[in-house]
């Protein structure tokens, strides 16, 4: 999913400077309401972890690549806000240090994977769990779940924008940015990425299943579920 240098055109790679601005300064204010003493130290692990499991990287067609996102983990973890800081920070160090997409599409990758990975895996899983009961048990099939439908939305994110580049080449009747057929591009990245996401779906709820049955208190997406086990706590919520 990590997009390189040259891959889109400049209208539109500072189009997503813009906006990954915008949404990391929101995050920044966000975050203040997700984070606490006990939960400042798992958004560090959770970075690290999305860091690595980044770094697992194969390339698919069209000159693309796959990966974990880690949206939705990070959502359910420590929070939406605090998730967009999270893949921001990973992703910066990603380009900084290890090279992995490029510093001129940094806003792009913080856009597809910070901003759409985060919030779509965030309204998806309030969205699930609202449907299914209200019980501990439920948070990591409501993550599994948001996890499934994040992944795919990033790459058709992505696959959206590299139309936009191409057809703003067309307007300003210069050579196309990168000469790859959008048809090719749309049908490796949302066919392979509907595969890894049911990868990062068993990952993801295997994740927060493990944190939920050690430390439920540390886990953003529980606190509904822990709140009615403590209202009733000889129901049902508290299996």
């Amino acid at each position: 999913m990590h997009v390189p240098d040259g891959f889109l055109n400049i209208p539109t790679s500072v189009t997503t400077g813009v906006i990954a601005a915008a949404g990391v300064g929101l995050a920044l204010r966000g975050a203040r309401r997700e984070l606490d003493d006990r939960t400042a130290p798992m958004a560090g692990l959770v970075a690290a972890f999305i860091f690595a499991g980044q770094m697992i990287n194969f390339p698919v067609a069209g000159g693309t690549s796959g990966h974990l996102l880690g949206g939705a983990l990070a959502a359910v973890l420590v929070g939406p806000w605090t998730g967009v800081l999270c893949l921001s920070v990973v992703l910066l160090v990603q380009g900084l240090v290890m090279a992995d997409g490029g510093l001129t599409a940094l806003g792009t990758n913080i856009t597809l994977m910070g901003l759409v990975g985060v919030g779509v895996g965030w309204l998806v899983f309030r969205l699930v769990r609202g449907v299914l009961p209200t019980r501990l048990s439920m948070v990591p099939v409501a993550a599994a779940i948001a996890a499934l439908v994040s992944v795919p939305t990033a790459a058709l994110g992505f696959t959206a924008l590299f139309g936009f580049s191409q057809l703003s080449d067309q307007w300003f009747d210069v050579p196309p940015t990168a000469p790859v057929p959008l048809g090719t591009v749309a049908s490796a990245m949302v066919g392979w990425h509907v595969l890894i996401g049911l990868g990062e779906a068993l990952i993801t709820g295997l994740v927060v299943r493990s944190v939920v049955s050690v430390r439920p208190d540390l886990v953003y997406g529980a606190r509904p579920a822990l709140a009615a086990r403590a209202a009733s706590p000889s129901s049902e919520v508290t299996a």
